[in-house]
């Protein structure tokens, strides 16, 4: 007597027309049945017809979808029956978001991950130029037509960049004065020139440390809100609104928060740097017994004025990459709470690196023009 076709072990045929014929369990418990007769089929084949199958799982659903793609077909021409039919299509739907492989390891595979890395890295340089350039054609549009201005917008954002990040700049600025005049202090005492940390201070500050701490920090706290504010609406589909109803996005998102920082971060720069003094100040006058007074008298006979432009000219620079960037990675959201936030985390990374790289090659450049 036949055992019945719902008990068999998993089968498969081939006919002559190419159409490959299953039977059986396709369920978890034949596992290994269903890999063997998978791996059997070699020849090639035009369709997989399971309406035969007597039983079929989600096990069962995996391996024929595997079997479709060893031989290239379609998930139109694999045939099941009617009660599997809801089960097939709600694997498939899930198929795509299985865990992705493990990283792969060797020569081979680093010489890869080095490769997309430069040209995702190259991909991003390319769009913020193209995206420079289009707010610079559309900057150059705003002072032909001032009535696209978007003045209560602007103030907003300089509230928002400036005004509120002014208590964090100041205490941050000072307390790093503070510690380049302590540390400063400790070499120059083997020599008993304790007197020159003025002049270490004034110098670290005016070119450098001023006009960098206020980058870093606003890279960090305003770029994120950028990307933050302009991703969320991207997500809840705003972005497409606007465009729908033919605005401008750029003159509507873009350029408030382009302008508020070209205005706020010389400014708040200009702020870290008398907060970093006055730290220097504070230092000399508690922990290294120079007066206030001579420590003030010996600022005023060494400073100097081309220092303090050093450090503004390249305040505008690091305003324009830490908005542009911001805005950029927010117009990228896909639409998802995930893509926000990777989103988020790139235009931080990336404007804080790029702040950096830029400052380095502007010191050196300063330097060799004795500046």
């Amino acid at each position: 007597m036949t055992e019945p076709a719902a008990h068999l072990p998993p089968h498969a045929e081939l006919d002559a027309a190419g159409t490959l014929h299953l039977r059986g369990r396709w369920v978890l418990g034949n596992a290994g049945d269903m890999q063997r007769t998978s791996d059997a089929v070699a020849a090639p084949i035009q369709r997989i017809d399971a309406r035969q199958v007597g039983a079929l799982d989600s096990a069962g659903v995996l391996q024929l979808l595997h079997l479709l793609d060893a031989h290239g077909l379609q998930a139109s021409q694999l045939l099941v029956a009617p009660n599997h039919q809801a089960l097939l299509c709600t694997i498939e739907e899930v198929a795509d978001d299985r865990p992705s492989r493990g990283r792969s390891y060797g020569l081979d595979a680093a010489l890869a991950r080095l490769g997309k890395a430069v040209h995702g890295s190259a991909q991003d340089v390319v769009a913020l130029v193209g995206f420079l350039g289009e707010n610079l054609v559309k900057l150059g549009r705003l002072t032909r037509q001032p009535r696209r201005f978007r003045l209560t917008a602007t103030v907003a954002q300089m509230e928002q960049v400036g005004l509120d990040a002014v208590p964090l700049i100041a205490l941050l600025s000072f307390l790093v004065g503070a510690v380049v005049a302590f540390l400063g202090s400790t070499i120059l005492r083997d020599f008993g020139a304790e007197i020159f940390v003025v002049e270490l201070v004034n110098i670290a500050f005016l070119r450098e440390f001023g006009v960098l701490l206020t980058a870093i920090v606003l890279a960090g706290r305003t770029a994120s809100a950028f990307t933050a504010q302009i991703g969320a609406m991207q997500s809840r589909e705003e972005i497409d609104a606007m465009r729908a109803l033919g605005l401008d996005v750029i003159d509507l998102l873009v350029l408030p928060r382009l302008i508020a920082m070209l205005v706020m971060l010389p400014l708040l720069t200009f702020i870290a740097m008398i907060a970093g003094l006055a730290g220097g100040v504070t230092v000399g006058a508690y922990a290294l017994d120079i007066p206030p007074q001579m420590y003030l008298a010996r600022m005023h006979d060494t400073i100097e004025l081309r220092h303090l432009l050093v450090g503004l000219a390249k305040a505008p620079v690091f305003a324009v990459v830490i908005a542009l960037i911001g805005c950029l990675e927010g117009l990228k959201v896909t639409g998802t709470a995930q893509s926000v936030g990777e989103r988020t985390t790139a235009s931080v990374v990336q404007a804080i690196s790029l702040v950096i790289v830029i400052d380095a090659f502007a010191a050196i450049w300063f330097m060799q023009m004795d500046w």
